[in-house]
């Protein structure tokens, strides 16, 4: 296997996972060191998880460094620094995935000379106070980066800060398994939604979600439809009193946090997903590739600079709309809904889209490419 004798090491954020860059870092490492591939994946510990390390398989583990303070929404964990500067010597290629402003002075710091990948998963763009602290470092990253990879090709080829360094751009869409649902959920949730057109949402109750426009959606669609939104956040209490207010009880559901068992059941329950982000700090929306593995046809919204849209390509694993939009979200879910030859064909390219590039497998063997390219160079380098 032409792969076997690389090591790579995935940097960055948090155990236990906490979000989709976490998801996609602990996939890439598991995918990878189930193929024999050394990877391993340093991170800051999150909810008082113990640190140490976590012995994943034979060609892969996770070390967990303790968290000790947290500033602008940033965690400090300096001992990710030490454990760094005794590792990155055993690898081949160092993979961080930003934004993670630890992560990257524990690199800045290593001393590592081999090469980086530098994983583009967002913009900053809510800390700005921090963001001025972390310019000058961030610059020294995109500058020491041997290649730099979005989630999607719009999102770094329209990132403001990657305007200058465009010649060593590429994206590796994130992938997953398909999602897998218990047969005795679904037909629960169907019983209790029955004869009715079940739109699904999933994401934390935030501002950039847009899930006031999903709520307002349901004042134009009739008892036909159901909503039913999954998450937790610190709108609930906001977004329970638009529903009272609008007088959409009967419409709207906010179910609170789902187990992934859970969420599962409803990704394969519903008729339609759909996402109402409604700011670019939706990169790209993992929940949009979930549904899709289920076959759903897609409703989302149009957010310049994001990936959102690519994910889900209009016409063909669904619809795209404007954002901030209601009436938008109500019509294209009833359009969806009511022509059925259309919801099929939705159906069919949501399902093939996500084969074609949202795979676990499409994700590792794309950074295997990647990977192999850099050793090459290296050795080019050596000669």
């Amino acid at each position: 296997m032409k792969f076997r004798n690389m090591s790579i090491l995935q940097l960055g954020k948090f155990y236990p996972i906490r979000g989709g860059v976490e998801k996609v870092m602990y996939d890439l490492t598991i995918g990878l060191s189930e193929r024999k591939v050394r990877c391993d994946m340093l991170c800051a510990s999150t909810e008082n998880y113990p640190q140490g390390t976590i012995e994943l398989n034979a060609y892969g583990s996770v070390f967990v460094v303790p968290t000790k303070h947290k500033l602008a929404a940033t965690m400090l964990a300096p001992a990710m620094i030490t454990k760094l500067r005794q590792i990155a010597r055993y690898y081949d290629v160092i993979h961080i995935h930003h934004p993670d402003p630890m992560a990257c002075l524990a690199l800045f710091l290593s001393g590592y000379r081999g090469k980086v990948v530098l994983h583009w998963h967002s913009d900053i763009l809510k800390q700005r106070a921090l963001l001025k602290l972390y310019v000058p470092l961030q610059n020294w990253l995109i500058k020491r980066a041997d290649i730099i990879v979005g989630t999607s090709p719009v999102y770094v080829a329209e990132s403001a800060s990657l305007q200058k360094v465009q010649h060593k751009i590429d994206y590796i869409p994130i992938g997953v398994l398909p999602v897998q649902a218990v047969t005795e959920k679904i037909v629960a949730i169907k019983e209790r939604y029955k004869d009715k057109h079940v739109i699904f949402s999933l994401g934390r109750l935030v501002d950039y979600k847009g899930y006031e426009y999903l709520i307002r959606a349901a004042q134009y669609l009739d008892n036909s439809f159901q909503i039913v939104i999954g998450g937790k956040g610190p709108l609930r209490e906001s977004l329970t009193a638009l529903i009272q207010e609008l007088e959409v009880e009967d419409r709207v559901t906010l179910l609170g946090f789902l187990p992934d068992e859970d969420a599962s059941a409803y990704y394969a329950s519903a008729d339609i997903f759909c996402l109402s982000s409604i700011w670019k700090t939706e990169a790209f929306a993992i929940v949009q590739i979930e549904a899709m593995s289920c076959g759903k046809p897609l409703v989302s919204t149009h957010i310049p600079g994001s990936g959102v849209s690519w994910v889900n390509e209009d016409g063909v694993s669904g619809l795209v709309v404007e954002r901030e939009n209601p009436e938008a979200l109500a019509y294209a879910c009833k359009k969806i809904a009511t022509d059925l030859i259309l919801k099929q064909q939705l159906s069919e390219g949501s399902q093939k889209r996500y084969e074609e590039y949202f795979t676990r497998d499409k994700m590792v063997e794309k950074s295997l490419e990647l990977y192999e390219e850099l050793r090459k160079q290296q050795n080019y380098e050596y000669e």
